[in-house]
């Protein structure tokens, strides 16, 4: 089968799409048929530029910034189209071209105008406004960008369900957006994670002062200031610890300068992006990881991530990571900073549960986020969709 995957963005550009859509394509390049065959021959098609990433180590065809007409034919040579997020033009090509197509959503942009169900600037989360009929709040959200531009993302809004609703599946890694997205031939498929990586030694050793670590990109809707504030809270008691902040983003800056004021001053060491073996050295030094997000999450990678690591999760109560957590972390209301310290407390005067949650939260990330079972569960669809 010619399985032609959009993706806007794709590498060498980092973020959870970009991973997700390169684990699948190379996961789905890899599977054989019973006669030992290639059950899918694969064209990327991306609006990311090359840099000095090398497609060619990639076990499939990548065709970057393509014209429109060269689009068209793309499209029409496939046999199915998937697109990464409802993205226009493809999803409108592909109808025009008669092809069987799946969206694959990534985000809410198919319920929300601003794509993140958070109400701004209050960043908060939101509601569902758009869904529920509420329009005159979604343009209040976005009316800091304008008026043209906030109706023009309220009005695509309607365009992207409009597609959504013609092609053969959509595709949500959770059971939870599925049911907020109302769209019809909706397939769970959780998120695969391609490389099992090996566990940390939990807990870390007892000599050592607590380190409670996030990672993530430092942006408003991750967080990191409810974490602060926790933090706060926790030093307030005369605890001592480390916070961990590993990442980057438009906001470090800004969250510098925060962490440099008393209490906080001297307890946040901010290591940037790390990967590989740096990346394990420090959640082998972790006691517990936090993911505070506010809003934006319809999975949570760094949440599947740790879990597989062996280490205990502290998440806000988003649906995304409530089902992703299972029995496997502690969760607390979205924003709520004396929850989330409340339940860093727990874990850090209890070690015994803080083991029991890491030792179950890896299982949970092997049952749940099984690559295999996800590449097969993909091939289904796509052979659904073209019978």
């Amino acid at each position: 089968m010619k399985l032609l995957i959009y993706s806007h963005f794709f590498a060498p550009s980092v973020g959870g799409v970009e991973t997700l859509v390169l684990s699948l394509a190379r996961g789905l390049a890899g599977l054989r048929a019973a006669s030992g065959d290639p059950q899918f021959e694969i064209t990327l098609v991306t609006q990311t530029q090359a840099d000095k990433f090398d497609d060619r180590s990639l076990p499939f065809r990548v065709v970057r910034q393509p014209t429109l007409v060269q689009l068209w034919h793309v499209i029409r040579a496939s046999h199915v189209v998937h697109v990464a997020g409802p993205a226009l033009v493809p999803l409108i090509l592909g109808l025009l071209a008669r092809r069987p197509e799946v969206v694959e959503h990534h985000g809410f942009q198919a319920i929300c105008p601003n794509g993140q169900l958070l109400i701004e600037p209050a960043a908060r989360p939101c509601p569902g406004h758009f869904m529920a009929g509420r329009h005159g709040e979604c343009l209040r959200c976005n009316g800091g960008l304008g008026w043209f531009a906030a109706r023009k993302l309220w009005l695509l809004t309607f365009v992207r369900r409009f597609l959504c609703r013609r092609v053969s599946s959509n595709i949500t890694p959770t059971t939870w957006l599925g049911g907020l997205v109302q769209l019809p031939r909706v397939a769970a498929i959780p998120h695969g994670l391609e490389f099992v990586a090996a566990p940390v030694e939990y807990p870390a050793p007892a000599s050592r002062s607590p380190v409670i670590a996030f990672q993530g990109r430092l942006v408003t809707t991750k967080g990191v200031g409810i974490l602060f504030e926790a933090a706060r809270i926790l030093l307030a008691e005369n605890r001592k610890f480390e916070l961990l902040v590993i990442g980057d983003g438009p906001e470090r800056a800004s969250l510098e300068r925060l962490s440099e004021v008393a209490p906080l001053a001297g307890q946040v060491r901010f290591a940037g992006r790390l990967s590989g073996a740096e990346l394990h050295a420090a959640f082998a030094r972790t006691s517990v990881v936090v993911v505070p997000s506010l809003a934006g999450e319809v999975f949570g990678l760094v949440v599947a991530e740790n879990m597989l690591r062996g280490l205990p999760v502290v998440a806000s109560d988003l649906g995304a990571f409530v089902e992703v957590l299972g029995e496997g972390g502690l969760t607390f209301p979205t924003g709520d900073a004396a929850a989330l310290a409340e339940a860093l407390r727990r874990l850090l005067d209890d070690p015994a549960l803080a083991t029991q949650l890491a030792e179950r939260a890896r299982q949970r990330a092997l049952e749940f986020c099984d690559f295999r079972g996800m590449l097969e569960a993909h091939a289904r669809v796509y052979h659904q969709a073209r019978s």
